[in-house]
């Protein structure tokens, strides 16, 4: 007997629906809008900001965001740094080499090569040591992307970190 004649008779009688995922934004304004009113404090429009955010937290990389927003990768960067993402290219390590740096203990070039960075990398991680996120954006990109815990349909999913032991 062949798989065949098993699936011989046999019929898909219904139809399974995609849902997709749902969310939970509790905010009544675009996040455009909303970074609107930190614009002048970002490297780009809050328009451009909200298209790297959105990209970004949809699993996009920093150089797929700024494409799509049609800005320059380092301006993406920036702008996920000040709403409140780690894009720092330097460790623990890097960062005490920025400092070094940024107190006058070390000269460009040394610094960057014991950063182990690109001169890219290096401007990134001085940006990032000397601009501190902006709490009202972070504020408005948290709003934006929660998810409520009791209406999250993924969330019985999810392991515990005790679960990883």
């Amino acid at each position: 007997m062949g798989l065949d004649d098993i699936a011989a008779g046999v019929e898909v009688t219904t139809e399974q629906r995609d849902r997709g995922v749902a969310t939970v934004d509790r905010t009544e304004q675009s996040l455009a809008a909303r970074l609107d009113a930190v614009a002048d404090e970002l490297p780009c429009s809050g328009e451009a900001a909200a298209t790297v955010v959105e990209r970004y937290a949809g699993g996009g990389s920093i150089g797929v965001a700024a494409r799509t927003a049609d800005v320059a990768p380092m301006t993406a960067a920036k702008t996920l740094h000040l709403l409140g993402e780690s894009v720092s290219p330097v460790g623990p390590t890097g960062r005490d080499v920025i400092e070094d740096y940024l107190a006058g203990e070390l000269p460009r070039t040394d610094a960057r090569q014991l950063a182990r960075v690109s001169e890219t990398e290096f401007a990134l991680a001085v940006y990032v040591e000397t601009h501190d996120p902006l709490p009202e954006a972070r504020a408005a990109i948290e709003d934006a992307l929660a998810v409520d815990a009791e209406t999250d349909p993924l969330a019985e999913t999810r392991s515990e970190t005790a679960d990883l032991l």
